[in-house]
């Protein structure tokens, strides 16, 4: 059995049912009251994000998980499909378990979250950061880089990046998968 204090930034933890990740935690301290511990919260199993409060030294109940490398195949009605590097294995999985689903790449790896206990994946996380074809953007013009303007970009999985004006049609480009931006071009 684990406590608040075993609260660490990612663990999985089982409240009311749902499961969710630690986005962040901290403790609040004052004079006359217990210390109390909080944590933002982001769903696993759903797409609610939660704030939660305990006193110091209440019982948590974290999942253990696994982290399992798989590649990513191919899109079709059952959803998108996944196969484990080791065994071979497929496994279809529907598009909110994604993390990213706009900037899967055919033959990409990505790692799948396993909750232990019942051997269903949870979640699909993709790299940090990839890196990606240009497939359309419209020229930029010279004389436009004195300030940091944005002009959208079509990548070669089909969505739209937010590129500086001196990226190119058919360029390779790293984005960050967290949060959709560009990173740097790739020589």
């Amino acid at each position: 059995m684990a406590n608040t204090a075993d609260i660490s930034r990612g663990m999985i933890i089982k409240l009311d049912g749902s499961l969710y990740t630690v986005v962040e935690f901290g403790e609040n301290k004052t004079a006359r009251a217990a210390a109390k511990v909080w944590a933002k919260l982001k769903g696993v199993d759903n797409s609610r994000s939660i704030e939660k409060t305990w006193n110091s030294g209440d019982n948590i109940y974290p999942v253990r998980v696994e982290r399992k490398a798989y590649q990513y195949l191919y899109k079709d009605d059952t959803g998108y499909n996944f196969m484990d590097n080791e065994t071979f294995e497929q496994i279809a999985l529907q598009e909110q378990l994604i993390d990213a689903p706009q900037f899967l790449k055919e033959a990409q790896e990505v790692s799948v979250l396993i909750n232990t206990e019942t051997d269903l994946p949870m979640s699909v996380e993709l790299p940090d950061k990839i890196i990606v074809l240009v497939t359309y953007s419209e020229p930029g013009m010279k004389g436009d880089t004195a300030t940091r303007t944005l002009k959208p970009a079509t990548i070669e999985t089909g969505a739209t990046v937010n590129v500086p004006l001196f990226v190119n049609e058919g360029e390779l480009i790293r984005i960050n998968t967290k949060t959709g931006e560009y990173v740097e071009r790739v020589k």
